[in-house]
């Protein structure tokens, strides 16, 4: 007989790639869980069966999420429910965040079960600074929102890490060479899986090689960090500043002046308003 796990909400990391990946103790929960709640119950039982078990499944994901997960909190008070994504750790992209939340507010118990990240794992074979990262998530598909979330962090000072799929990369890539510059970078592919690679270049040189097809797989984008740039002289930065001013309102130029030089916003904004009046 299966020894019981005590009630509450286990958050397991799964394999991005190799199912050797899973850790023991993350077996032994998946093994014992009263329930599993799973993105894919398909990809699940895969998982399920490569370390012999056989368990209760319910899917939750973005579609069913909302309907769901006050009943899976009813049941957190006296069940082991586990929640497991795909691949890689739960809510890095997922709607997992708001059963954490339900489950803290209704004072279940929650247990996390680190484990493999495609993310980090990406950090680790970019060969990019890992000491300050900032993980971006998928960026909108259509081009102007996909510009105004690449202008949003082009300033900050930390290594990006995205998700991505094939048939966008190129498009993707040459995007953030626009708005980024011609940083370093590298697109990791089917981490830990046979076909494992790890491209390294400028955005443009990836831009341009994966122009005309992408590759097939698991994508993460790694996006090094600006680097120091000099502070422009006044009478260019006015220059900026009125050219942004013939195009936007005040504080939507500040916000391109102040992505584009990595000056304080606030700073320019109220430079802005002098050169405005």
């Amino acid at each position: 007989m299966i020894d019981p796990l005590a009630p509450g909400l286990y958050i397991v990391a799964t394999p991005i790639g190799n199912l050797g990946d899973l850790t023991p103790r993350a077996a032994d929960v998946l093994s014992r869980a009263d329930l599993i709640a799973a993105e894919d119950t398909r990809v699940t039982a895969k998982l399920l069966r490569h370390i012999g078990a056989e368990r209760p499944m319910t899917p939750y994901h973005d579609h069913n999420a909302d309907r769901i997960r006050p009943g899976l909190v009813a049941r957190l008070g006296s069940e082991a429910i586990a929640l497991v994504s795909d691949a890689g750790t739960p809510m890095i992209s997922d709607p997992g965040f708001k059963l954490v939340r339900d489950a803290r507010a209704a004072g279940h118990a929650i247990v996390t079960l680190p484990g493999p990240c495609a993310a980090v794992a990406a950090l680790t074979l970019a060969g990019l600074p890992t000491d300050r990262f900032l993980f971006v998530g998928f960026l909108p598909s259509k081009e102007k929102a996909k510009g105004d979330a690449i202008a949003e962090v082009a300033a900050i000072r930390a290594s990006l890490v995205m998700y991505e799929s094939g048939p966008r990369l190129g498009a993707t890539l040459a995007a953030l060479a626009k708005g980024l510059g011609d940083r370093d970078a590298a697109v990791a592919r089917e981490i830990s899986k046979a076909f494992e690679e790890c491209v390294t270049g400028t955005l443009s040189e990836l831009a341009e090689r994966y122009a005309e097809q992408g590759p097939k797989g698991e994508i993460v984008i790694v996006v090094g960090p600006p680097g120091e740039a000099a502070r422009p002289e006044v009478e260019d930065l006015d220059a900026l500043l009125r050219e942004a001013l013939a195009r936007l309102p005040v504080a939507k130029a500040a916000k391109e002046v102040a992505a584009t030089t990595g000056l304080d916003r606030h700073d320019l904004y109220a430079r802005a308003l002098e050169l405005k009046a």
